[in-house]
Protein backbone atom coordinates (compact mmCIF):
# COMPACT_ATOMS: atom_id res chain seq x y z
CA UNK A 1 0.00 0.00 0.00
CA UNK A 2 1.73 3.66 -1.20
CA UNK A 3 1.49 6.02 1.98
CA UNK A 4 0.96 9.35 1.59
CA UNK A 5 1.54 11.97 4.11
CA UNK A 6 -1.64 14.40 4.44
CA UNK A 7 -0.69 18.02 6.51
CA UNK A 8 -4.09 19.50 7.84
CA UNK A 9 -4.93 20.80 10.53
CA UNK A 10 -8.77 21.03 10.36
CA UNK A 11 -9.76 17.82 12.05
CA UNK A 12 -12.89 17.39 9.45
CA UNK A 13 -10.72 18.35 6.43
CA UNK A 14 -8.07 15.15 7.65
CA UNK A 15 -11.00 12.83 8.03
CA UNK A 16 -12.31 13.70 4.58
CA UNK A 17 -9.47 13.63 2.71
CA UNK A 18 -7.88 10.67 4.72
CA UNK A 19 -11.49 8.75 3.39
CA UNK A 20 -10.80 9.43 0.36
CA UNK A 21 -7.84 7.93 -0.20
CA UNK A 22 -8.13 5.36 1.58
CA UNK A 23 -11.20 4.36 -0.51
CA UNK A 24 -8.94 4.28 -3.07
CA UNK A 25 -5.79 2.20 -1.24
CA UNK A 26 -3.65 4.44 0.13
CA UNK A 27 -1.74 4.77 3.95
CA UNK A 28 -2.50 7.89 5.44
CA UNK A 29 0.45 9.31 7.29
CA UNK A 30 -1.23 12.23 8.95
CA UNK A 31 0.51 15.31 10.93
CA UNK A 32 -1.22 18.93 11.67
CA UNK A 33 2.04 21.20 11.42
CA UNK A 34 4.76 21.94 8.99
CA UNK A 35 7.35 21.16 11.15
CA UNK A 36 5.91 17.41 11.75
CA UNK A 37 5.20 17.48 7.69
CA UNK A 38 8.78 17.92 7.48
CA UNK A 39 10.00 15.02 9.70
CA UNK A 40 7.35 12.41 8.33
CA UNK A 41 8.43 13.19 4.89
CA UNK A 42 12.05 12.60 5.34
CA UNK A 43 11.53 9.76 7.67
CA UNK A 44 8.36 8.00 5.27
CA UNK A 45 9.62 9.41 1.59
CA UNK A 46 5.41 9.35 1.05
CA UNK A 47 4.50 8.18 -2.98
CA UNK A 48 3.07 12.19 -2.23
CA UNK A 49 2.39 14.60 0.27
CA UNK A 50 -1.26 17.28 0.61
CA UNK A 51 -0.71 20.01 2.73
CA UNK A 52 -2.73 22.96 3.66
CA UNK A 53 -1.24 26.34 3.48
CA UNK A 54 -2.62 27.77 6.19
CA UNK A 55 -1.15 25.41 9.40
CA UNK A 56 0.01 26.36 12.49
CA UNK A 57 3.63 26.83 13.04
CA UNK A 58 5.46 27.29 9.80
CA UNK A 59 3.44 27.61 7.25
CA UNK A 60 2.44 24.85 4.40
CA UNK A 61 4.46 27.02 1.88
CA UNK A 62 7.29 26.81 4.33
CA UNK A 63 7.54 23.42 4.78
CA UNK A 64 6.86 22.24 0.87
CA UNK A 65 10.22 24.54 1.28
CA UNK A 66 11.94 22.54 3.54
CA UNK A 67 10.70 19.17 2.28
CA UNK A 68 12.26 20.29 -1.17
CA UNK A 69 15.83 21.14 0.18
CA UNK A 70 15.59 18.08 2.50
CA UNK A 71 15.18 15.63 -0.54
CA UNK A 72 18.06 14.60 -2.66
CA UNK A 73 16.35 14.62 -5.82
CA UNK A 74 12.77 16.61 -5.46
CA UNK A 75 10.54 13.67 -6.96
CA UNK A 76 7.81 13.67 -4.15
CA UNK A 77 4.72 15.01 -5.79
CA UNK A 78 3.64 17.80 -3.53
CA UNK A 79 -0.19 18.82 -3.69
CA UNK A 80 -1.32 22.24 -2.12
CA UNK A 81 -5.02 22.20 -0.88
CA UNK A 82 -6.02 25.03 0.51
CA UNK A 83 -8.58 28.03 0.46
CA UNK A 84 -6.17 31.02 -1.27
CA UNK A 85 -7.64 31.99 -4.10
CA UNK A 86 -6.28 34.94 -4.55
CA UNK A 87 -4.39 36.14 -7.73
CA UNK A 88 -0.87 35.51 -7.34
CA UNK A 89 -1.40 32.70 -4.57
CA UNK A 90 -1.38 30.15 -7.47
CA UNK A 91 2.31 31.51 -8.21
CA UNK A 92 3.44 31.96 -5.01
CA UNK A 93 2.36 27.85 -4.30
CA UNK A 94 4.01 26.09 -7.63
CA UNK A 95 7.34 28.89 -6.57
CA UNK A 96 7.73 27.37 -3.19
CA UNK A 97 7.91 24.00 -4.74
CA UNK A 98 4.28 22.23 -5.16
CA UNK A 99 3.61 20.18 -7.86
CA UNK A 100 -0.20 21.55 -8.37
CA UNK A 101 -2.81 22.84 -6.13
CA UNK A 102 -6.60 22.55 -5.54
CA UNK A 103 -9.17 25.27 -3.80
CA UNK A 104 -11.51 24.46 -1.04
CA UNK A 105 -13.51 23.76 -0.53
CA UNK A 106 -13.06 20.52 -2.93
CA UNK A 107 -15.65 17.67 -4.28
CA UNK A 108 -14.87 14.79 -2.43
CA UNK A 109 -16.08 12.59 -5.76
CA UNK A 110 -13.69 13.45 -8.20
CA UNK A 111 -10.78 14.51 -5.67
CA UNK A 112 -9.15 11.60 -6.82
CA UNK A 113 -9.06 11.82 -10.14
CA UNK A 114 -7.62 15.36 -10.13
CA UNK A 115 -4.64 13.96 -7.66
CA UNK A 116 -3.97 11.08 -10.14
CA UNK A 117 -4.14 13.25 -13.07
CA UNK A 118 -1.20 15.81 -11.10
CA UNK A 119 0.87 12.86 -10.46
CA UNK A 120 0.42 10.73 -13.45
CA UNK A 121 -1.32 7.48 -12.14
CA UNK A 122 -3.72 6.19 -14.03
CA UNK A 123 -7.13 5.43 -12.46
CA UNK A 124 -8.99 2.40 -12.93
Amino acid sequence: MKKVLVVEDNRYNMRLITYVLQRNGYEVIPAETGEEAIELAIRERPFFIIVDINLPGIDGLEATRRIRSAETDGSIPIIAITSYAMSGDSDQILQAGCTAYFEKPFDPLNIIDKIHAVIGVKND
